[in-house]
């Protein structure tokens, strides 16, 4: 395309020539059915106009913010009912967010245009009809659409009315404090809507710039930040992701080419040395360094799977470095492997013995006990990905796995938890195909032809033109690179620990396998036996067992409260006696009880608050336990009048013993971990109310 012809014919040249018109399907539409826009023509119109109708408007006479507000929600939810089609799912990371922001964008503008309850499901339903000629799938796919949609409709809506109300009140608030300069939603106020009420950014932005006021980015992305923080788990000794910095460092060097499929033993070159992230050219004993051979049998850490450990061994001196002879007695010890820059095999090693030398041949053995359950985990995930597909549905799509020596985990998406049956099924499956003893097959494939064949792969993951398909004849076939057992038989068992939720619509199973299955329930059994033990029951009398305990406890435990009240009750005539008269004439006590639980002393505030009548504010506390203190307030309606609340007021005196609580302004209860702070929390809580009344 070189130019540019204007309504009266006159050809102007581009200022960028390119060879895109940019006429693609909609746009084509729109000139063929002589509509203004993309949203008018018959690919989107019916979506629009659905809206509409659930907002009791009628797109050709609503105003032009409407028809804007209704474009929005047309678009969105096409776009929607394609990606959870293609297996996209509402989350906070990466696909998931975008889609998720693309929802609540949707409900936020019907929302705006004043539309009750939900309505995202008919709005898709057109949408979904439209896609039947150019995508059967979505058709097919209908009831899992639908059903995300109402859930995170669902999830929002509980949220979306109290959001957009303090959102109004930052903004009334952001204007009124402008002074004549600019107004601003602080980020801190902008993460609070994304981070409690599900707010995106860009909402919040958009609906601030409706009202000319802008929103500190930099601060909610300090606020982001904060928070990833606190909640990552660790960190790596040395940051060895492909930087431009170790790219260009290791430009002259061939990739390390991976010999383990077959063999845990073999031998490579060492053709770089890093240290602390920068190359070196020798690593004397004791040092902590990062290896790359030309070749190797130890698998780097990828596709969930945990990187490989053994050892590294000189063979022989390096032909062109100083090495000396001795160094053919060097000897490193290998804790983990990541690829790094591409595809550098990054053996982590402690070098045990004489010196690791550039240009040094190494022999390379993989721990193969290590290996073997890591092999049996691995393909046990597989297996566990078949059998949820068949117990839960098709619709299952792996949103992360992590493969180790210990166990395995594998996250999925499902917008509801699993029954104990649903979870036994899964588990009774993996164990029959385990014994059934199928074959693995391992075909080398252009990446079409493995997706023909069905071979289940994970979206957004960047594969190459030709994949590694581990195909369990049957059963399971998926694109992988990991290593594997050769017969699921050498797996021998497979136990699931647990299933839980991690995040919306994310549930996660781990369980464990081969080896590692027998050392749990090795543990078990030696558990087991013990509680048998002290209980004097045989195992499979230990639940009845149990269950009498239980009972019996419950009652024992109802029997000390019954004493506590009792006891409570018997202190009341000597408690209420203690009470201060005031100069303002209301009644004070503050004092500190032994012996009482929480419920005998909130019991016992309020009936001495009541026996002093009004006004009167009472506030006990308590150790009933070590290292735990309560504390209870109770107020009559005169103090609360003069502006005490018992909720409020308790919150603050049981931060000084290192808790929290509150209640309703009459009465209300705390608790601490902190028990050599009653005194110093007693006496603030006498001044404060002296200082009151």
């Amino acid at each position: 395309m070189e130019s540019n012809r204007d309504a009266e014919g006159q050809l102007t040249p581009l200022a960028r020539k390119n060879i895109d018109t940019g006429l693609g399907l909609e746009r084509m539409a729109q000139i063929l059915q002589r509509v203004p826009n993309n949203y008018e023509t018959d690919l989107i119109l019916p979506i629009v106009d659905k809206a509409a109708q659930r907002a009791g408007l009628q797109y050709a006479s609503a105003s032009a913010t409407q028809k804007t507000d209704l474009k929005v929600i047309g678009d969105h939810v096409r776009a929607c009912v394609y990606l959870i089609s293609d297996g996209v799912f509402p989350s906070n990371v990466g696909r998931g967010y975008i889609l998720r922001r693309l929802i609540r964008r949707s409900l936020l503008k019907g929302h705006l245009l004043g539309i009750k309850g939900t309505f995202l499901g008919p709005v898709a339903q057109v949408a979904i009809g439209l896609s039947e000629g150019c995508d059967p799938a979505v058709l097919q796919n209908a009831p899992r659409i639908l059903k995300e949609l109402q859930l995170e409709e669902e999830r929002f809506s509980a949220t979306l009315g109290t959001g957009q109300k303090l959102l109004t009140d930052m903004l009334q608030a952001a204007s009124s404090a402008s002074n004549g300069s600019k107004a601003r939603v602080s980020g801190k106020d902008a993460f609070v809507l994304y981070d409690t009420y599900g707010f995106p950014l860009e909402i919040t932005q958009e609906l601030a710039a409706a009202q000319r006021v802008t929103v500190d980015v930099e601060g909610f992305t300090q606020e982001m930040q904060i928070q990833k923080k606190r909640s990552k788990d660790a960190s790596k000794q040395v940051d060895l992701t492909a930087t431009d910095a170790l790219r260009e460092q290791l430009r002259h060097i061939k990739a390390t080419q991976f010999r383990g499929y077959e063999d845990v033993a073999g031998a490579g070159l060492v053709v770089a040395i890093l240290r602390n992230g920068e190359m070196v050219s020798t690593a004397h004993q004791g040092s902590e360094v990062d290896i790359i051979l030309d070749e190797t049998p130890f698998y780097a850490e990828s596709g969930g799977q945990v990187g490989d450990q053994g050892f590294l061994r000189a063979v022989a001196p390096a032909e062109d470095s100083t090495a000396s002879t001795s160094d053919s007695g060097s000897e490193a010890l290998v804790s983990d492997v990541q690829k790094i820059a591409g595809g550098f095999f990054a053996h982590r090693a402690q070098v045990t013995a004489g010196d690791v030398a550039v240009g040094q041949q190494m022999s390379a053995s993989v721990d193969g006990g290590l290996r073997h359950r890591a092999r049996c985990n691995h393909t046990a995930t597989h297996l566990l990905q078949a059998a949820l597909k068949m117990v839960l549905g098709d619709h299952i799509t792996q949103q992360g796995s992590l493969v180790n020596t210990e166990r395995l985990r594998f996250d999925f998406n499902l917008p509801r938890g699993m029954t104990g049956e649903e979870v036994r099924k899964v588990e009774q499956l993996v164990n029959s195909w385990i014994h059934q003893d199928h074959s693995l097959a391992t075909h080398v494939v252009p990446l079409q032809e493995a997706k023909d064949k069905g071979a289940v792969f994970m979206a957004g993951e960047q594969y190459g033109e030709e994949v590694r398909v581990i195909d369990v004849p049957g059963v399971s076939m998926e694109l992988c690179g990991g290593t594997h057992v050769s017969q699921t038989a050498q797996i021998g068992v497979f136990k699931i620990l647990s299933e839980s939720g991690i995040a919306s619509g994310v549930r996660r199973v781990e369980a464990v396998a081969g080896p590692a299955a027998v050392d749990h329930l090795d543990s078990l059994d030696t558990i087991v036996k013990a509680i048998g033990k002290q209980l004097k029951a045989k195992n499979e009398d230990l639940p009845a067992r149990v269950t009498g305990l239980m009972k019996e406890l419950q009652s024992a435990q109802k029997q000390i409260s019954d004493l506590r009240s009792e006891v409570a009750q018997a202190q009341l005539p000597l408690l209420t006696g203690k009470a201060e008269t005031l100069a303002s004439g209301a009644q004070m006590l503050a004092v500190q009880v032994d012996g009482m639980d929480a419920k005998s002393l909130q019991e016992a505030a309020s009936q001495i608050q009541a026996d002093l009548g009004d006004p009167a504010a009472v506030f006990l506390i308590s150790s009933p336990e070590v290292n735990k203190v309560s504390m209870v307030a109770a107020f009559s309606p005169a103090v609360i009048g003069q502006g005490l609340q018992a909720g409020k007021f308790i919150g603050g005196i049981a931060k000084i013993c290192g808790g929290g609580g509150g209640g309703r302004p009459n009465l209300a209860q705390a608790g601490g971990k902190d028990a050599s702070k009653m005194a110093e929390a007693l006496q603030s809580a006498r001044l404060q109310l002296l200082d009151k009344l």
